[in-house]
């Protein structure tokens, strides 16, 4: 069976609740298809009136980031249950950003992964190399390591229903893009690592998105490689060319 594809957006800390519901109204028709799955990830304060504003839309809402606790002594966090309370489907966990920025680590992924399944969350788990790594040789190695922690304790079924995102950090809003060919061989290191951890059935089943620096010259050529499954996409998807991306065949 064909995977379909995931096209979302990573807002990142940008857009104002009244600019997020502004935006929506402009993208909905652009990225109405029923060709891929599309999901706007956006900031906690604009999950409300984002999905307010995408009823009756094919747009689903994910939030960029979630805590593994239930409840508690943890401000400023926002727990699986208040998201699935507001009708989140997704959530972005392990973004570049937030293992350099705000100290994440591969065990507090695979914490926060156990936990979006625990709820009914499909989690984006992303990886990716930097570029001194990829100089260095050790992409796979790296990847590889990030993936088998991060799906630690996950059983075959829920890997089944997880996404994937490859972002090599060198190019995340560099405008550098990994060639097709290093995203696509990337990409299938990182189905041969699920094969390993599991087995072929859930490799061909669970996607896989590239990430960093996607706009819609680059789309059609990266969402045709057979181990790219859609992308996670940044700065262009705040911008009406997120249709052209979504829609890119």
């Amino acid at each position: 069976m064909a995977r379909k594809k995931i096209i979302a957006g990573n807002w990142k800390m940008n857009m104002t609740p009244s600019e997020a519901v502004e935006l929506v109204n402009t993208l909905k028709p652009l990225v109405a298809t029923d060709d891929a799955d599309v999901v706007f990830c956006v900031p906690a304060i604009d999950l409300i009136p984002v999905i307010e504003a995408a009823k009756g839309s094919n747009i689903q809402v994910g939030a960029e980031n979630m805590y593994f606790e239930e409840k508690g002594a943890y401000t400023g966090e926002i727990s699986p249950n208040m998201l699935t309370d507001i009708g989140v489907k997704y959530v972005i966990l392990g973004h570049s950003e937030r293992r350099e920025y705000f100290a994440e680590t591969s065990e507090t992924v695979n914490k926060k992964m156990l936990k979006a399944f625990e709820h009914g969350i499909t989690p984006i788990m992303c990886c990716g190399e930097t570029l001194t790594q990829r100089e260095q040789g050790v992409t796979m190695d790296f990847i590889r390591q990030q993936v088998k922690i991060g799906f630690l304790g996950i059983t075959a079924e829920q890997a089944k229903r997880a996404v994937i995102a490859y972002e090599p950090i060198w190019a995340i809003g560099t405008g550098k893009t990994a060639t097709t060919e290093q995203a696509q061989e990337v990409c299938k290191g990182i189905r041969d690592c699920i094969a390993e951890i599991y087995d072929e059935a859930t490799a061909e089943a669970i996607r896989i998105q590239y990430g960093g620096s996607v706009n819609a010259a680059t789309a059609a050529d990266l969402f045709s490689q057979p181990d790219i499954d859609g992308g996670l996409v940044g700065g262009a998807a705040l911008k009406p060319d997120f249709g052209k991306i979504v829609n890119w065949k």
